[in-house]
């Protein structure tokens, strides 16, 4: 699945930019993102990988093996990658508003995977948030929704 993944990212280069993009290039996209959140304060630790993990086996009714394996080809994507634009544009150009939103939310529930608010992981939503064209009072309003499902008081960031 890993290497399916890679050759379809790479299958983009050249493409028509407006082209939607096929499921396999936006569930990589969407992990990419999601991963690049959970290693953004330095470490993953288990608990972010683990969300990362349920996030995407749920938004993309993957098995679990599948998922871990997403997860992974998303660590990797990032690993290689210099840049978030074209992870974004995939996400921008093939999920409606309503997905973008969620991809947020997912955004921010990675975040506060371990608990705790970094300046680095609140920065990098605020990027994403206007990259994927999700207004700061719908980014606000998804932060505020996982902060109540965590059971968390409030902007805690370090």
């Amino acid at each position: 699945m890993i290497e399916k993944l890679k050759n379809l990212l790479a299958g983009r280069k050249g493409k028509d930019a407006n082209a939607a993009a096929d499921a396999q290039t936006l569930k990589l996209a969407s992990s990419a993102l999601l991963m690049e959140a959970a290693c953004m304060d330095g470490h993953a630790d288990a608990n972010e990988i683990a969300t990362v993990t349920a996030l995407l086996g749920a938004h993309f009714d993957l098995q679990p093996d599948e998922a871990h394996e997403l997860a992974e080809a998303g660590r990797e994507a990032v690993a290689n990658s210099v840049e978030l634009y074209g992870f974004t544009r995939t996400i921008k150009d093939s999920f409606n508003h309503e997905d973008r939103v969620r991809m947020i939310e997912m955004l921010w529930e990675v975040a506060y995977a371990d608990g705790i608010l970094h300046d680095f992981e609140a920065n990098l939503v605020r990027r994403v948030s206007g990259l994927i064209y999700v207004a700061d009072r719908e980014s606000g309003d998804a932060r505020k929704r996982v902060l109540e499902r965590l059971d968390l008081d409030g902007p805690d960031v370090s």
